[in-house]
């Protein structure tokens, strides 16, 4: 848990380091379609983010801190998603990829998501469960990790 913790910031503060290099100094090889796409992927979830966060309100949290007490979210865009933030996070670092690709930033693109996936698995849903028990497992078993609502 503490190293996929660590390993996250410290992608989470290199990440767009790379993206700005890779914007300034790096053409890429990205066909005009594929960056076109990425910018289009990355202004909707700009605003899906600024969504999630608006609905959190007072609930939205950056981690665990378990000392905070809140409350579990399950309306709004949490009913088609319980991670929103940590999709859009993803797909607008894909996004960027797909305007700016190169393999350097391909690569860290890849270890962020991966990274991301690892913190929802191994500490955020643990967390939610330990802080709502069955609630979060009734939330869960209703709505999927990323995107959709289980039947």
């Amino acid at each position: 848990g503490k190293f996929i913790e660590v390993a996250l910031k410290i992608i989470t503060y290199l990440l767009p380091v790379i993206q700005i290099i890779s914007i300034v100094f790096c053409s890429g090889t990205a066909h005009i379609v594929l960056q076109f796409t990425g910018v289009v992927i990355t202004m909707f979830v700009v605003l899906a983010f600024i969504v999630s966060v608006t609905q959190m309100k007072e609930n939205w949290r950056a981690g665990v801190q378990k000392e905070e007490k809140t409350n579990l979210v399950t309306t709004g865009i949490y009913s088609i998603s319980r991670n929103p933030a940590f999709l859009g996070f993803d797909l607008m670092y894909i996004g960027i990829l797909f305007s700016f690709f190169n393999w350097f930033l391909c690569f860290a693109t890849g270890f962020a998501v991966v990274f991301f996936h690892l913190q929802i698995v191994n500490v955020e849903e643990d967390f939610l469960i330990e802080a709502f028990g069955n609630e979060y497992l009734q939330y869960k078993s209703k709505v999927c990790r990323y995107l959709g609502r289980k039947r």
